[in-house]
């Protein structure tokens, strides 16, 4: 490959997104590297702005006047770091989180756009094209995963979908599982998004390098008062790295949250890192038996967490 070759894309790339044209930019009033800023806000939980000015490659002086304005605009607040009293935390405000998602919004349906014009049969290949160069070209190709590169986020369109596709696939991979267990799995999606409340039910997606590597729900249950931990799942090789605990402490802290008394939950005994997990997270086994499910003899048991009781 010749550097004129990746010119080429360049020129190629920017052209077809409307880089270049003021007009079709989705940000106004902000620029992209503003945006791109709030983005790193509303979803990093490197909110330092040492780390911004890392992360995003930033001179010093410039990200100092870009978050002045975007203080005087009441899109952020700033203050000291819990961490090192030296550094400068930054957080956004309401107002500053709703202008993050009005921006996210605008991009997802940009990009909507720019890809319905794709044939589905090439979306796949396309998106795996994209994969290989970051991967070979950012640094995320040249050192191993860090725990702040995950982002956990709400499922977007073909998340939910995801879910079941890699439970069925990795139970059966690493437990045999049978064709039932991936029957069980599209049920409890489809009930989701079919029918939740989005008050006192959610769903998280973890994120890393732009692919998701976990999931999480958290349901309500038949007993007043109790939610449910469902389908927690952390792809293998993304293992090591605290998804599982950041996953089970997103579905605890919004059940307090939301004023659930106890969350259950149903697994096995075989899946003993899992259980590992909930047991850090204070749940207490209350009930195991034996049983045969998924084409396997298993051991099924049911966890409790006192959400009053107990604080992590």
């Amino acid at each position: 490959m010749t550097v004129q070759e990746i010119r080429a894309f360049n020129r190629f790339y920017t052209n077809l997104i409307g880089a270049l044209d003021y007009s079709r930019q989705l940000h106004a009033p902000y620029t992209l590297t503003e945006s791109r800023v709030l983005y790193e806000l509303a979803h990093s939980p490197r909110t330092d702005a040492a780390d911004l000015r890392t992360e995003l490659s930033l001179d010093s002086g410039y990200l100092s006047r870009l978050l002045a304005k975007f203080e005087k605009d009441g899109l952020i607040e700033r203050g000291p770091s819990a961490k090192d009293t030296r550094r400068r935390r930054v957080s956004l405000t309401a107002r500053g989180r709703g202008t993050a998602d009005l921006l996210d919004e605008r991009s997802r349906e940009s990009v909507g756009s720019l890809l319905s014009s794709v044939p589905p049969g090439d979306r796949p290949r396309l998106a795996e094209a994209m994969r290989d160069i970051r991967a070979i070209l950012s640094d995320a190709g040249r050192r191993p995963p860090r725990r702040e590169d995950v982002l956990l986020h709400e499922p977007r369109p073909g998340d939910l979908g995801w879910i079941v596709q890699r439970n069925a696939a990795l139970y059966t991979a690493e437990y045999g599982w049978n064709t039932d267990y991936e029957g069980l799995v599209a049920r409890i999606v489809a009930d989701f998004a079919e029918d939740h409340d989005p008050i006192l039910e959610r769903v998280w997606i973890a994120e890393l390098d732009g692919r998701q590597v976990g999931s999480v729900m958290c349901v309500r249950d038949e007993a007043p008062g109790a939610a449910r931990l469902r389908l927690l799942l952390v792809e293998p090789d993304a293992r090591g790295l605290g998804i599982g605990d950041r996953l089970v402490s997103a579905c605890v802290e919004f059940a307090r949250g939301v004023g659930y008394r106890e969350m259950v939950l149903w697994t096995n005994d075989v899946l003993s890192s899992a259980r590992r997990i909930y047991q850090r997270h204070g749940f207490v086994l209350v009930d195991e038996k034996p049983h045969r499910s998924f084409g396997a003899d298993l051991v099924g048991q049911d966890w409790r967490l006192d959400l009053l009781g107990t604080q992590e």
